[in-house]
């Protein structure tokens, strides 16, 4: 068992957009240590998003995470004997860190051809509160 609670990670700030949500999802989207191939994945999405819609990337993949985070979620309690489903309200980190997993798992589950076209797919219709991450 740790002596003391393990230290936060600071993660830098996306160089583009200079945001840290972004430089989240982009390292949750890294497969293999590939950064790179990620991040170029992350703006061709981004730049999708703005030839479909008339917002920025960044304002609609805000609102799809938005749109996505769950409030609730059942955890088990096991009382005496009986394990039960007790629902508990969802920590903010946590929230952001399932909103990003599900729009990523959801999205490589998408018929288009390109991850980045899957991605922007999945951005714009989880921003309108539809899609399967919703």
């Amino acid at each position: 068992m740790r002596k003391r609670r393990a230290e936060k990670r600071f993660i830098k700030p996306d160089p583009k957009f200079n945001d840290i949500t972004v430089s989240k999802f982009i390292n949750c989207l890294m497969n293999d240590g590939k950064k790179s191939a990620a991040r170029k994945i992350i703006y061709n999405a981004f730049e999708i998003i703005e030839g479909k819609t008339k917002k920025t990337g960044l304002e609609v993949f805000k609102q799809a995470l938005s749109n996505v985070q769950p409030v609730i979620e059942v955890r088990s309690r096991r009382v005496g004997g009986a394990t039960y489903q007790v629902p508990s309200e969802v920590r903010p980190e946590r929230r952001t860190a399932l909103a990003m997993r599900w729009i990523k798992i959801y999205a490589s589950q998408r018929g288009d051809k390109t991850m980045s076209q899957k991605l922007a797919q999945e951005l714009i219709s989880a921003s309108n509160n539809e899609g399967s991450a919703v």
